[in-house]
């Protein structure tokens, strides 16, 4: 059913001024950047209080963290595919289509994390082949065992997240992510370490907790979805066993590319880990805490491109042609200059900030910080370049445009930026630093040619109007 965009509560504002562009994108983007620095934080704690269990159980729980992610990434393509389909039909004001794909969402996902059971059940021979050591292959998948109830929540989450997002209500967003930090580190604080007359439950105490806040936060936001009239309206559950297949098909049709596009990047980021490693233990640490920063400071730029998104997908839905350019122009304006300020900051003072994350007395701290120095500063220029292909992927979802900018952003990771890492790192003899300058080109072309996509599809829809 479609209604006229007045009769729509808490419809965009038509007013297409620069500075009425800006507050929404403020209101919007701050609130999903703050989302995004909180789950780093609920990350950050596991490995905190994991980290005083021992080495061996802290390199078990990295290693099925990063397994679980792995699989958490693939399918979050899925999700974040709902949320143009839904900003779309939000637009138009199509109560039924918000509806349909955000129902064959929670399919999708549903589905996918069914699909791979396997991949959680022969968890531990998995690892053996991978080459990890089998005491800590084994505790890894006795951490999977159960740690993997926790991704279903998590994905059905991030598809109800797309419909907050859509109607301007991402503050919730914020404080369910907020509220799921703080029982994280309470429970595992109790959980894991033993506390308040409770026995130390150690790894499968962390696994516990994981399964328990993600599943809180799911619910968390359903009952404000189901508690306000704005939202309930959609009956997003009501005869949610109803099948609707033409919904169901753009969710995997978008949703697909943007998992494969998804996963190239973090497996980009994994590949440098393992040819620093290959330089030497200290450069390897090293990358690790300029890797850490650049992690934080991308939490940023990746709120913001939630939120060009959905910025993008309603003025799409909407017909606004205008307000859709401005919307564009603001999100990629603001990270830039974000992203130029941290790039300042770290150019500024990259040694403090490598000791942050290092026992400054310990014995091998002075040759760290001296290697990481170098790299903070390159972090710095990296924050410029993902940053851009970060909005400009957010900007072609809002378009319901996937398939495309997957072809070029894999050709941009691997063709482009890992055989420039590896070319600049060895044969050339740059070494570590030669690894982030390839990476750095490599997201730079990225950049480059994902903005000049969403130039040309906004560019040809003019014309065509």
């Amino acid at each position: 059913m479609d209604m006229p965009l007045a009769a729509r509560p808490n419809a965009y504002d038509s007013n297409n001024s620069w500075s009425a562009h800006i507050r929404a994108t403020l209101a919007l983007g701050i609130p999903l950047i703050g989302a995004q620095l909180a789950q780093l934080g609920i990350n950050t704690t596991d490995v905190m209080i994991v980290g005083r269990l021992g080495a061996e159980q802290l390199a078990a729980m990295v290693l099925a963290a990063q397994f679980l992610f792995t699989i958490l990434i693939f399918g979050s393509g899925f999700s974040i595919a709902v949320v143009p389909l839904v900003a779309q039909a939000y637009g138009k004001g199509d109560v039924a289509s918000v509806r349909r794909a955000l129902r064959m969402g929670l399919w999708v996902v549903t589905a996918y994390w069914l699909l791979a059971q396997p991949a959680f059940f022969y968890s531990e021979q998995i690892l053996l082949a991978a080459g990890q050591k089998p005491e800590v292959a084994r505790l890894a998948s006795g951490y999977i065992d159960i740690g993997h109830f926790a991704l279903l929540p998590g994905l059905l989450y991030n598809v109800i997240r797309a419909l907050v997002s859509a109607i301007g209500r991402a503050g919730i967003i914020l404080k369910v992510t907020i509220a799921m930090l703080v029982m994280n580190a309470v429970l595992a604080y109790i959980l894991v370490l033993g506390h308040f007359g409770l026995p130390a439950m150690g790894l499968h105490g962390a696994a516990i907790v994981s399964v328990a806040v993600q599943t809180a936060g799911f619910f968390f936001i359903v009952g404000y979805v189901q508690a306000h009239e704005d939202t309930r309206r959609y009956e997003i559950f009501v005869r949610f066993w109803r099948p609707d297949w033409h919904a169901l098909w753009d969710v995997v049709r978008l949703g697909f590319p943007i998992s494969v596009t998804v996963l190239a990047e973090v497996s980009l980021f994994t590949a440098a880990s393992l040819l620093m490693g290959q330089i030497g233990t200290i450069e390897l640490a090293a990358h690790g805490i300029a890797l850490q920063w650049a992690s934080i400071a991308f939490m940023i730029p990746l709120g913001l491109s939630q939120a060009a998104t959905v910025r993008v997908g309603v003025a799409h839905g909407q017909g606004d042609h205008l307000g859709l350019t401005r919307a564009a122009i603001v999100v990629l304006v603001v990270s830039s200059c974000i992203s130029l300020f941290g790039s300042i900051l770290f150019a500024s003072i990259p040694t403090w900030l490598g000791g942050w994350f290092l026992d400054v007395t310990s014995p091998d701290a002075a040759k760290v910080l001296a290697y990481a120095a170098p790299l903070i500063v390159v972090a710095g220029l990296f924050q410029l370049v993902d940053g851009l292909q970060s909005i400009a992927s957010g900007l072609l979802r809002g378009l319901k445009d996937a398939r495309v900018p997957m072809i070029m952003a894999l050709i941009a990771y691997w063709p482009i930026g890992f055989f420039l890492a590896w070319l600049l790192a060895f044969p050339l003899g740059f070494g570590g630093i030669g690894i982030w300058f390839g990476f750095l080109l490599g997201l730079g072309s990225a950049a480059v040619m994902l903005c000049a996509r969403f130039y040309i599809l906004v560019r040809s829809e003019k014309v065509a109007a």
